[in-house]
């Protein structure tokens, strides 16, 4: 078993508000919340509270099934985000990990700083790999808030 963390900083043209919302909203959060081309979502199920439970089941490309089993711990509207989850691919275990989102006013709309405590098992992901997949989320966050105005 190995361990890491990581932090990615991201700067939303939206308000605190909105961008929790992206992330407590059920459809919200299913607009968003593949990381890699050719996935589609098979179930998704969001109890968006402290104690609450998420899951989010994904075909990938070749029919392999990713899961996110997640665990809300502490929820401070507008303000932050502390959940834990574990993500595996068919019937193989990849990580167990601790997140923490932020939501800081700003200026220029709200600063997200987003950090991740992970146990990697048996070398079946990298912190490099998880580290992009993440990032590729909060470009579909970007997006998401675009569209989401834009309508």
């Amino acid at each position: 078993m190995q361990h890491g963390e990581f932090t990615i900083e991201r700067t939303y043209a939206a308000s605190p508000r909105k961008l929790f919302r992206a992330w407590a909203d059920p459809q919200a959060k299913r607009a968003w919340s593949v990381c890699q081309d050719g996935m589609a979502t098979i179930e998704h199920r969001m109890d968006f509270r402290p104690g609450g439970e998420e899951v989010i089941v994904n075909r990938g490309p070749g029919d392999a099934i990713h899961r996110f089993h997640g665990h809300y711990l502490d929820i401070v509207e507008d303000h932050r985000i502390v959940y834990g989850f574990s993500m595996d691919v068919d019937e193989q275990r990849l990580t167990a990990s601790l997140a923490t989102v932020q939501f800081l006013p700003g200026d220029a709309g709200t600063r997200m700083v987003f950090t991740e405590q992970l146990a990697f098992f048996d070398g079946l992901q990298t912190l490099q790999e998880r580290r992009e997949g993440t990032a590729v989320l909060f470009d579909n966050i970007a997006l998401y808030l675009h569209e989401a105005t834009a309508q």
